[in-house]
């Protein structure tokens, strides 16, 4: 492979079509830097297996380049995709239980075979914080019981937030150039902040949410983490279609055609922000980095506006825990249903495996949440249509939407949350909390892009649209990482203080 250092998804694709490198070499790249800094050095723990067929997989796409040339950019490119969504491959699809050890999907997520229509390498599976993070009100974020706890690579004690901390992790230590997260709630922006990587949640319906161990369908989607906000815009090219398998993807033809990528360069001059001040509260140094930005975001030929009111998102935090609870269970015996091959059948077995095998499964913390969703009904309740329709009233039509109409808004702006916590198993995460719970109740896109550090800690920049407003999101993203560069490479530091 022709030597990069850090390389992006877009440097890959550069090579590869410059014949500079091959699918195959690029591949064994990645595979050896995962032995090395994944499984021994610094053990981050971020990769639960690689896919065995990878490096086969690229030596077809190298073929396949040569006889008829490339599909498009992500052609040979690998990618990491979160322990949640099926490949319909030799990997397991375990949402880190052991409960769901050896469960092999019978076919790819649509997601997934969204990325291979696109020619790019699945090179394997990450960790994650178990079941998404939606066991127990006192887990410590990327802890599973089958891959162990993931470790921050900015300092090995600090928490690489969850759930998708595999994936934000192992994009920021270069193990791939991209990986695949899913979020219900912060659960790609924060890892993605906290690791100083790219985090892009898209409005829930752009993505297919088949083959992927739902949450909260309601709030629940996939979406990219990445190096750049150009390569999260390949990427979604990439994944976002209609699947007739789920049908709240039809969003996706009410704005289209889709071209996240050549939608970056509207950059942003003349853009309205709004500046969500609460979260500018999360800790001193990430408000430092805050204003940093506003001032950047002026110089580009923005306009900063205040008065930026979300704070009936705290209002309504325990609606959405009843929503959750509501969806958690139809969803898990929902697919669980669809995938008989799984070693338990409903959310019932799971809980009883986890108390059977408690030494294993719940050495820190326990599954209260699993517990208390056993005890719900269905969706069609009147508790739980309430406490959805009071959610969405708080944050959407009252919160978001107010906001961008009556400050005419193009979007809103604030730190992601402050520098990573150190890891707790034993008391649990100790999150400052941040800009994601608006976003992922209303169902909005959100992005978080590397804009500072706190001692030597990334700080994240969260921008946040209305629905369908993904293209535009990213192309503010875009172009103030393009002013900043405020991302760098991790030091694998035991702890910074």
């Amino acid at each position: 492979m022709a030597v990069l250092v850090d390389p992006t998804v877009t440097d890959l694709a550069t090579l590869l079509e410059r014949g500079e490198t091959t699918a195959e070499a690029i591949a064994e790249h990645y595979l050896e830097r995962i032995e090395r800094l994944d499984r021994s050095g610094p053990r981050l723990r971020s990769v639960l297996e690689v896919n065995p067929d990878a490096l086969a997989s690229a030596r077809d796409l190298d073929d396949e380049r040569r006889l008829r040339g490339a599909r498009g950019p992500l052609h040979g490119v690998p990618v990491l995709v979160k322990a949640n969504i099926d490949t319909g491959d030799q990997m397991t699809t375990t949402a880190g239980s052991l409960a769901l050890a050896g469960h092999r999907a019978r076919r790819d997520a649509f997601v997934i075979a969204q990325l291979r229509r696109a020619g790019a390498v699945i090179l394997g599976k990450t960790n994650l914080s178990e079941w998404a993070n939606f066991r127990s009100t006192r887990s410590a974020g990327g802890w599973s019981s089958e891959g162990g706890q993931t470790r921050n690579p900015h300092a090995l004690d600090r928490s690489p937030c969850g759930s998708s901390s595999g994936s934000g992790v192992a994009v920021a230590a270069d193990l791939a150039p991209a990986a695949i997260g899913t979020e219900t709630d912060g659960s790609i922006t924060c890892p993605a902040a906290v690791n100083g990587v790219v985090g892009f949640k898209p409005t829930v319906g752009l993505l297919s949410r088949s083959g992927i161990i739902p949450v909260a369908p309601s709030q629940d989607t996939a979406g990219p983490m990445t190096k750049t906000v150009e390569d999260a815009a390949l990427l979604m090219d990439a994944l976002v279609g209609v699947d007739p398998g789920d049908a709240v993807t039809s969003v996706v033809r009410e704005r289209g055609p889709w071209d996240f990528r050549g939608a970056l360069e509207r950059g942003v001059r003349g853009a309205r922000f709004g500046v969500v001040r609460s979260a500018f509260d999360v800790h001193e140094r990430a408000a430092e980095v805050g204003e940093a930005a506003l001032e950047t975001l002026r110089e580009l030929g923005a306009e900063i506006v205040e008065g930026v009111d979300l704070s009936g998102v705290n209002e309504v935090r325990d609606d959405e825990l009843t929503v959750l609870l509501y969806e958690v269970r139809v969803g898990i015996d929902a697919y669980l249903a669809e995938h008989p091959e799984a070693p338990v059948r409903t959310l019932e077995e799971v809980v009883d495996f986890n108390r059977v095998h408690a030494e294993r499964t719940m050495p820190y913390f326990r599954q209260e949440l699993f517990e208390r969703a056993l005890h719900g009904g269905g969706v069609e309740e009147t508790a739980y249509r309430e406490a959805r329709a009071r959610s969405l009233r708080a944050v959407r039509d009252e919160g978001i939407d107010r906001a961008l109409r009556a400050l005419r808004l193009d979007a809103l702006v604030a730190p992601t949350t402050g520098p990573a916590w150190m890891t707790d198993a034993i008391a649990g995460d100790r999150s400052p909390g941040g800009m994601w719970p608006a976003a992922a109740i209303a169902g909005y896109p959100h992005v978080s892009v590397p804009a500072g550090n706190a001692f030597g800690l990334p700080i994240g920049l969260s921008f946040v649209a209305g629905a369908l407003d993904d293209e535009k999101v990213l192309a503010f993203a875009h172009a103030f990482e393009r002013a900043t560069r405020a991302r760098f490479a991790p030091s694998f530091a035991e702890r910074v203080v």
